[in-house]
């Protein structure tokens, strides 16, 4: 019989069932994203020097982002959509128009995959479950990590709360690090340089970022 202290307190069966695997999304809403933040940076007249400077990044990583030769991870979508003074959600899933947002299951929108700098290896999948609210300050996506990312750490503004679905999950926070497996959470200040990542292969996650 097993002993209570083992008993899931929730079935992350189920959970691995209603989200299933987590494509990259098509090529389109993949080139969404640098074609987004080129429109935004033109728009408002910023040059890439400009860009450059408001956000630490080099100018040849905004160059391959816009050209979409690089996807660029959350953590820098959210540093650009401050610089152009734009919702995150704008460039993550486009802005929504309705008051509430019900996903039911398999209807989650795939948005894009993100890709490291140097390899180009792809990172990390993800899809939006609530894409029509307007005026959000929240995104919930479900992810989809790839194992050892070729990736430094991101600090960002907001905050994230993070809950695993399936595989194990690698976490580092700071100077330290941890093992998270499904049915674990984990809740930070994206100002804290964080790392998240699949390990012993791919691992699926729910993440909830704040971003005002």
């Amino acid at each position: 019989m097993m002993d209570d202290n083992h008993v899931p307190h929730i079935n992350v069966d189920y959970f691995e069932d209603l989200t299933g695997k987590v494509s990259p999304g098509d090529e389109s809403s993949i080139e969404a994203v640098g074609e987004k933040i080129s429109k935004l940076r033109e728009e408002k007249g910023i040059s890439l020097e400009e860009l450059s400077k408001m956000t630490g990044f080099e100018i040849e990583l905004l160059q391959n982002i816009e050209k979409n030769e690089i996807n660029p991870q959350l953590g820098t979508i959210i540093k650009l959509s401050k610089a152009l003074d734009s919702a995150f959600s704008r460039l993550v899933s486009d802005v929504g128009q309705n008051l509430f947002s019900i996903t039911r299951k398999g209807e989650a929108k795939p948005i894009s995959r993100s890709t490291s700098r140097k390899s180009k290896k792809q990172l990390y999948a993800y899809k939006s479950l609530a894409p029509e609210v307007k005026g959000r300050n929240m995104e919930a996506l479900i992810v989809q990590l790839e194992e050892n990312p070729d990736v430094e750490p991101s600090i960002h503004d907001g905050e994230e709360f993070i809950y695993v679905l399936s595989g194990i999950v690698e976490l580092q926070i700071g100077d330290e690090q941890f093992t998270l497996e499904p049915g674990d959470s984990v809740y930070y200040l994206s100002t804290t340089p964080h790392l998240i990542a699949g390990k012993n292969g791919k691992a699926t996650i729910l993440a909830v970022i704040y971003s005002k």
